[in-house]
């Protein structure tokens, strides 16, 4: 299993209620190239001190259930929600769909078209969901999302055949396929760096959460992919992934459909503030 332990309890179930989670810590263009981009990430500027402090409380009023999860990469350490409940993660799994496809494309030593990058790239950075189910039955159904919990060492995702969208993960879960995607165990070699720069341009009603309360020159290195979506339940849900310099987050959401998308999205912006040493 990657990572350590996180602590204390995850999102709410009662409405309106101040919920602590306190833990305490353990061990571009528009459209793609041809060719998958060869420079390396640009690292985060220097601080002069850390950008989070993951021990430290995080305090929300909100109704409905909330979680979240913040892994160190350079400690090995996660940190968040304790227990682990899992919630779905909508359009956020595109991210792993892209990656897996591309892993896979690059170990056949197969050279994906343009119109296959181009596809992609709009499932990544506009959301585009019409070809998505297309390159996730390509990846075997529900044989990639069982592939993703061995490749990234997950513990609580559960895959649904034939939906892409209803995968259940855990917060820290996401942000363990966050890392997965980060280090290139997701899209190999060949395409981690591209699928990390569409992932730096998401853009439209997909980019918000974590990244809209980053210090601007930090957002410019952190790759971001978000889910929302109003289901037939009658709430709202919502996950929210980031990858950045030597760390990365996820924050997970559902609550009555009635209070709009950009409650659950100020969730994921007042999780990562609350986490940010220099707010």
């Amino acid at each position: 299993m990657i990572g350590a332990v996180l602590l204390l309890v995850a999102g709410c179930s009662k409405p309106a209620a101040s919920n602590a989670h306190v833990p305490l810590g353990a061990t571009s263009s528009d459209l793609p190239s041809v060719e998958p981009s060869t420079s390396s990430p640009a690292p985060s500027p220097a601080f002069s001190g850390p950008l989070f402090t993951p021990t430290a409380t995080v305090t929300m009023n909100v109704k409905g259930f909330w979680s979240w999860a913040f892994y160190d990469h350079k400690t090995d350490r996660l940190y968040g929600s304790q227990p682990y409940p899992t919630s779905d993660t909508a359009s956020m799994a595109k991210a792993w769909v892209a990656a897996d496809w591309l892993r896979r494309q690059g170990e056949q030593n197969k050279q994906p078209s343009t119109t296959a990058l181009t596809e992609l790239s709009r499932m990544i950075r506009d959301s585009e969901t019409t070809n998505t189910f297309k390159y996730h039955v390509q990846n075997g159904n529900l044989t990639s999302i069982k592939r993703m919990i061995s490749t990234c060492g997950l513990t609580e995702t559960k895959g649904t055949q034939n939906s892409w969208s209803l995968t259940q993960m855990s917060a820290r879960d996401v942000a363990r396929l966050a890392k997965c995607i980060g280090d290139g165990r997701a899209a190999g070699p060949k395409w981690t760096a591209w699928l990390l720069n569409e992932m730096r341009n998401v853009r439209g009603p997909g980019r918000f959460g974590p990244i809209e309360v980053l210090p601007a020159d930090v957002q410019k290195t952190t790759a971001v992919k978000n889910g929302w979506l109003a289901r037939d339940d009658g709430q709202w849900h919502i996950a929210c992934m980031a990858v950045g310099d030597g760390w990365s987050l996820g924050i997970m959401a559902h609550y009555p459909s009635s209070l709009g998308k950009d409650y659950g999205a100020k969730t994921c912006r007042e999780v990562t503030k609350q986490l940010l040493t220099q707010h």
